[in-house]
């Protein structure tokens, strides 16, 4: 210990040793001593050496501390201390008088190589991420601050070590979580360092759920109002977004744009901007603005644009364009974010056109907008952003450019207040040569693609001063450019000229017939100027020959051959294609090049326009090809252009008729939404309703067969209808169905008695047909109970008609005897006569006797056969009707069990439904009272009572 207090500073004997001497020492103490204590002591010196002497602690001590995190893990205290010693030794964070003795090129070299050494190993970089799993505060902290040094010196190699160790990201990934904020703000930090320029790790640190927990820390550290730790998590997340779709149209599909809203609610007091807010402030826009970015697939920027309108972003951002009291850089960033939001996307510039400044009387704010560009008072940044939003407001927007051009023509000036194109023309013509060429530049993009457009503006004229006639807006530009006025005006004018003429063949006319433009043109390319004029003359050049091939030979001075043989002759061919070239080989026009917004160091920088460059690339070709090419293959040409006009004609006319088509299919298809909609909600209202008229019909199915019903019955069905929303008319319905088959009852009941009757009358026939034999007679009254009697009767009368036809044929043998008798009697003669007549007379009687029987048989067989029928018919009426009956009996049964059933659920709604209206009372909801209506169906029921119990 007393080595230790003389490396501590206490007091010894004897000379000091020195620095690497010691660093020596504590390196063999940490390497050979047993005890625990001992090594911990001496990393806690090299620890508190290793600032002092970074180099020596490096080279002799790296390797030992590496041997302690892998066998002292146990131990948390040392732990740390090795941390802390290889993070002073790694990085280039030193104190000011350490960055007075060392110069930064050594500094940065020292980090890298103790990285490159460390990072060797990638097993140490392994156990790093190991260490940084542990919750103890003492090796965490210490573990991700040496981390994010080594990924600040030797980034791409300690990512590839990083991604492909096993769940490396997702491990680091846990310290957003931590509720320690220091460990929580130096996490941020360090997955700062680790998604720099990977788009692998930035996709697996976004799928990790980063968006989500970054958002959370802007929100409960303030967003805007927030610290350092705002500035931290938005740097992330303009690290996990730009040049990142994958993760852009995840941080879109998750709602996260909806998020963003609140950030940029300011409130009304703006004064006193800290400038931490303002920074914020600044990385909030600028994180807008990634996620519309004119460098990103159309169809994302197209999706986060119509998210940030729906969402209400837009709309917060257009309040922060025109509140007061907005820091000025604040104020730049918010135009540029507008214009990249509402750029391309029709429905958002709409909007924008609709916005109003706060100002009395309210004014547009592309108006006071452009009022800014025009002021050469205003920051040059500022006017630049403005340029920017009104070209964003005019990309591919033939409504907007319509709108400014409108408000240029005579029939659409109004005197009393300030139009945006009055207000162009206003900069065009002013004495600041940068108001002339934003002017200039935003003209040119109201006309840009637009050839309806390009011939209205040549209606426009002006009043150049009192007196004199008035000058096409045309004429005027051409008289500024010949008046020999600053080089960015000239330029921003042939822009503007050039944009004008191309594709318009009327507005090359127009040009031609002014007999000064020509020969203006061609002095200026044929002239030997100096190098700032040079431009000048490319563009002059590009514009005559935009004349050349744009030309329809109208004017004859100004046919395309006589111009090709005045370039030819004063100028010359080559000299004329040598002076177009200079514009696509200055330096200005490939910055222009790059990207949409229009970013310049200094005002004089300020030449080219992102779109012109884009016509000069189209066009330069084409023209030099028609300088050389003859009057043969112009004509040639001359009716191919004809040709394809006319196709273009047609195109245009179908283009227009598709278009007109498509907006009639897409009113139609809205229709057939709504209209689909409209049928799905019918359909389930109609579903809900068959559902209650089936269950009410099941319930009328189980209680139509009860006949009788008391006062109490009715009122039971009238409150079950009432409880279940029956109709009115089902009701009735019911109601009809079962006075129906009260009716089929009676009428059973009527043939019912009809049958008795029949039978009754059947019985008294049988007693008026003066049969002789009193108990057919008596059986016949029995009816149905006497059947057998009356059969055996009908035994008893055949066996009287055998014995009768026995004695008959008894009598018949007598006569044949006595004929015998009478025909061989010889001494009764004399008495033949009166035998004889009494013979004849006997059989006449037997005959008419026999007859007579026989008859009375036949009657009594066909009065037996249609009894037989009737009694069959009355027996099979009789069975069917006990049938019915037992059933009839069976389900009045059934249906007093339902209607008990009902009675029972029935006072269980009525005292849930009391319960709802007291509870529904004392949350103040009026319910309205129904006794009345439950009285008025009550008495109607009553009615339907009384009716039935008289029926």
């Amino acid at each position: 210990m007393n080595f230790l207090r003389g490396v501590m500073g206490g007091p010894s004997a004897g000379p000091q040793p020195s620095g690497a001497d010691t660093i020596q020492k504590l390196c063999d103490r940490v390497a050979s001593s047993t005890l625990l204590d001992d090594r911990r002591d001496a990393v806690r010196a090299l620890k508190s050496l290793s600032k002092k002497y970074r180099l020596e602690v490096g080279i002799q001590a790296m390797e030992h501390l590496i041997h302690v995190l892998q066998t002292d893990r146990s131990d948390s205290e040392i732990i740390g201390y090795a941390l802390d010693t290889l993070y002073n030794v790694i990085s280039n964070d030193l104190e000011e008088e350490e960055q007075e003795e060392n110069s930064a090129k050594q500094v940065d070299d020292l980090g890298s190589q103790f990285t490159e050494i460390f990072i060797k190993q990638q097993e140490n970089v392994t156990l790093l991420l190991t260490l940084v799993e542990e919750f103890d505060f003492h090796v965490r902290w210490p573990g991700v601050k040496l981390l994010t040094s080594l990924l600040k010196q030797q980034g791409p190699q300690v990512q590839q070590i990083i991604l492909v160790s096993p769940m490396g990201v997702s491990r680091l990934m846990d310290l957003l979580a931590d509720s320690r904020e220091v460990i929580r703000n130096d996490g941020v930090l360090l997955l700062q360092q680790l998604t720099k320029s990977n788009a692998a790790i930035q996709k697996i640190v976004a799928f990790e759920n980063a968006f989500e927990r970054l958002l959370d820390i802007i929100t409960e550290e303030g967003n805007s109002d927030g610290g350092i730790v705002v500035e931290d998590c938005l740097l992330l997340l303009q690290n996990l977004l730009k040049n990142n779709n994958s993760n852009q149209n995840f941080f879109k599909e998750g709602s996260y744009i909806q998020r963003m809203k609140p950030w940029f609610e300011v409130g009304d007091d703006n004064c006193g901007w800290s400038a931490q807010k303002v920074t914020n402030l600044h990385l909030m826009l600028q994180l807008v603005r990634v996620l519309v970015s004119p460098t990103n697939p159309p169809g994302a920027t197209s999706s986060c644009q119509k998210a940030m309108f729906h969402c209400g972003l837009l709309q917060q951002l257009c309040t922060i364009l025109m509140a007061t009291g907005v820091p000025a850089d604040i104020l730049t960033e918010t135009i540029n974010t507008v214009s990249e939001v509402i750029r391309g996307c029709q429905t958002n510039q709409d909007y924008f056109a609709s916005v109003n400044a706060p100002s009395n009387p309210p004014r547009p704010a592309i108006v006071v907008l452009l009022m800014s560009m025009v002021n050469e008072r205003q920051p040059f940044v500022l006017r630049c952003a403005v340029l920017y939003c009104f070209q964003c407001f005019l990309y591919k927007n033939q409504k907007g450019q319509g709108e400014i051009v409108s408000t240029l023509l005579p029939s659409t000036i109004d005197g009393n207040s300030v139009s945006a194109g009055q207000l162009l023309c206003g900069g065009l013509f002013s004495t600041d040569s940068l108001s002339n060429w934003c002017a200039a530049v935003a003209l040119a993009h109201a006309l840009q693609e637009n050839a309806t457009l390009k011939e209205q503006l040549l209606r426009v004229q002006l009043a150049t001063s009192i007196g004199n006639p008035p000058v096409s807006l045309l004429q005027q530009c051409t008289n500024i450019l010949s008046q020999g006025s600053k080089v960015q005006t000239r330029v921003g004018l042939l822009m503007l000229l050039c944009t004008w003429l191309s594709n318009c063949s009327i507005a090359v006319t127009h040009f031609l017939h002014n007999p000064a433009n020509v020969p203006f043109l061609t002095g200026q390319i044929a002239e030997n100027l100096g190098e700032e004029e040079q431009l000048v003359q490319g563009l002059c050049a590009l514009l005559l020959g935009i004349s050349i091939y744009y030309n329809d030979n109208s004017l004859e001075n100004y046919r395309k051959e006589k111009l090709k043989q005045l370039i030819e002759k004063r100028i010359g061919r080559e000299n004329f294609i040598e002076k177009l070239g200079f514009i696509s080989k200055h330096e200005l026009y490939s910055r222009a090049a790059q990207k949409p917004q229009p970013s310049f160091s200094s005002p004089d920088h300020m030449m080219f326009d992102h779109e012109f460059t884009k016509l000069v690339k189209e066009l330069e070709g084409v023209i030099s090809k028609a300088i050389y090419k003859s009057s043969e293959e112009d004509k040639k040409e001359e009716e191919v252009k004809k040709t394809l006009e006319q196709h273009d004609n047609i195109v245009t006319h179908y283009k227009k008729v598709i278009r007109e088509q498509d907006q009639e299919l897409e009113e139609l298809k809205q229709r057939i939404n709504t209209l689909t909609s409209q049928n799905e909600q019918l359909q389930a209202t109609v579903t809900q309703q068959v559902s209650q008229i089936q269950q009410h019909k099941d319930q009328y199915n189980l209680l139509k067969v009860q006949l009788g019903k008391d006062t109490q019955h009715h009122n039971s069905h009238g409150e079950t209808f009432q409880m279940n929303g029956i109709q009115t008319e089902e009701v009735s319905k019911l109601k009809e169905e079962l006075e129906e088959w009260k009716n089929k009852h009676e009428l059973l009941q009527g043939q019912l008695k009809e049958k008795d009757s029949v039978i009754e009358k059947l019985n008294s026939s049988q007693l008026e047909m003066g049969t002789t034999e009193q108990s057919s007679q008596t059986s016949k009254f029995g009816g149905l109970e006497h059947n057998n009697e009356l059969q055996k009767e009908l035994e008893m009368l055949r066996s009287q008609i055998q014995l009768q036809s026995v004695e008959i044929s008894k009598l018949q043998m007598e006569n044949q005897k006595l004929q015998v008798m009478t025909t061989t009697a010889d001494p009764m003669l004399g008495d033949s006569g009166a035998t004889a007549a009494t013979g004849s007379e006997l059989e006449g009687r037997l005959e008419q006797e026999i007859k007579e029987l026989k008859s009375q048989v036949k009657a009594l067989s066909e009065e037996k056969e249609s009894l037989k029928q009737h009694l069959d018919s009355s027996s099979s009426t009789v069975a069917i009707l006990q049938d019915e009956k037992s059933k009839l009996q069976r389900e009045v049964a059934e249906s007093k069990k339902e209607q008990d059933d009902l009675l029972v659920l029935l006072a269980d709604q009525d005292q849930k439904i009391s319960a709802l209206k007291i509870k529904l009372k004392d949350l103040g909801v009026p319910v309205e009272d129904e006794d009345d209506t439950e009285s008025g169906d009550q008495g109607e029921e009553d009615e339907d009572g009384d009716e039935e119990e008289q029926d």
